[in-house]
């Protein structure tokens, strides 16, 4: 079936396009290591890139494939590149784009271990960085330098959930010659999709939304260009972050209900946003779907919905937020978001822990944040496990 045309929810049932002999109408596993070759003639073309067969599943694998090829599709983009988590994901993209010299600006509230990575290990090699308020244009146009080559930016942001304005984002790109990365974990493409707003690369971690089952570790990059792609999937395949064939076919099925658990997901989200916005122990709430968000009109025009993460704060900080995180009954303290289950937790001891103090501070990650991923569950449960537990919070 050819769903090139066709609308994103038959999209997520059919897309990719995937057909065997035998008729599969689900994408088999296919758990081998390497392929056979029908002759040598035709084992050379398969290294020199003149046929499609498989030669070792490294460097691709029918599974894998058939995932890639749906999410790539999904994305509005020219090819997927899934990887071993959500960190392969993100390391092939600085390992293919980022050398000894180079910048990177990135948004100051990225998630923990995309801006530690950076900070910690590449500038060991070279290479700087900048993070700033990205939901703030002018503060990126005053942090690129001359040697700036990446435009790095999550949107909503890990977990502070500001939202930066892509279109924007991919004008400063073309000026200064950029290539423009969005981390789109947190709205899946079901909800917003950066290559049709200007972006060159999109990626996630599909162990996320995407799956939706908190029940694989994997990654996807999605590039716009035949040429990025060949950039990104060649240092994909060097480093050896592929993902796995089984993992894959898990993806595979929890994509296919991706619409239908967010738009659960959101609905919840939106009564709780409204529930802990009107709390008397509840200090501040941000949540797209609230006016009260400082870029609720940019959410409303870049993306198709608020999506299903909130951050929030008490007014009695950090203690108090504990108190209510360890007295959740239906919400699960865990880290991680975009399941079926409900997830609590607490960024700056938890997600964020090894970004510095002041860093998080300026990222506005205070002590008191508490994330929260609203999963499927019945809202009048949720809304009864948040109210037993803030009354236990003084």
């Amino acid at each position: 079936m050819d769903t090139e045309k066709s609308r994103f929810n038959t999209k997520l049932i059919h897309g990719g396009g995937y057909k065997d002999k035998y008729g599969s109408v689900n994408v088999p596993i296919f758990q081998s290591s390497t392929f056979e070759f029908e002759s040598a003639e035709e084992g050379a073309r398969c290294f020199l890139g003149e046929s499609d067969g498989y030669i070792y599943t490294r460097l691709g694998n029918p599974t894998i494939n058939a995932l890639e090829k749906m999410v790539a599709e999904l994305e509005g983009g020219f090819g997927g590149i899934g990887t071993s988590s959500g960190m392969g994901a993100i390391n092939t993209v600085y390992m293919a784009l980022l050398s000894k010299g180079d910048h990177m600006i990135s948004s100051d509230a990225v998630y923990g271990p995309s801006r530690v990575i950076i900070e910690d290990h590449y500038s060991r090699y070279g290479v700087e960085s900048t993070y700033v308020n990205t939901s703030d244009i002018n503060d990126i146009k005053k942090a690129v330098q001359p040697n700036t080559k990446v435009l790095y930016i999550e949107t909503p942001a890990n977990p502070t959930v500001e939202i930066t304005d892509i279109k924007a984002c991919a004008e400063i790109a073309k000026e200064h010659g950029l290539v423009l990365v969005v981390d789109n974990t947190f709205s899946s493409p079901y909800l917003q999709r950066p290559l049709e707003l200007g972006a060159d690369v999109v990626l996630h971690s599909m162990t996320k939304f995407i799956n939706g089952h908190a029940d694989i570790v994997g990654g996807m990059v999605v590039a716009k260009t035949k040429e990025m792609y060949k950039k990104l999937r060649s240092m994909m395949t060097a480093l050896g972050c592929n993902l796995d064939p089984h993992q894959s076919y898990l993806v595979i099925r929890g994509l296919k209900t991706l619409a239908i658990r967010i738009e659960r997901a959101q609905q919840n989200a939106q009564k709780i946003a409204e529930y802990l916005e009107k709390h008397p122990k509840v200090e501040w709430v941000r949540y797209p779907g609230l006016p009260s968000h400082p870029q609720y009109e940019l959410g409303k025009k870049q993306m198709d919905g608020p999506g299903a993460l909130i951050s929030f704060g008490l007014k009695g900080g950090f203690e108090a937020g504990k108190t209510m995180m360890n007295n959740v009954k239906i919400s699960i303290l865990a880290v991680s978001l975009g399941g079926v289950e409900s997830l609590i937790e607490h960024p700056a001891s938890m997600t964020h822990s090894k970004v510095s103090t002041a860093d998080k501070l300026k990222a506005g990650i205070t002590d008191g944040l508490v994330r929260y991923s609203a999963g499927i569950e019945d809202i009048n449960d949720l809304l009864w496990d948040l109210e037993q537990a803030l009354e236990k919070v003084k």
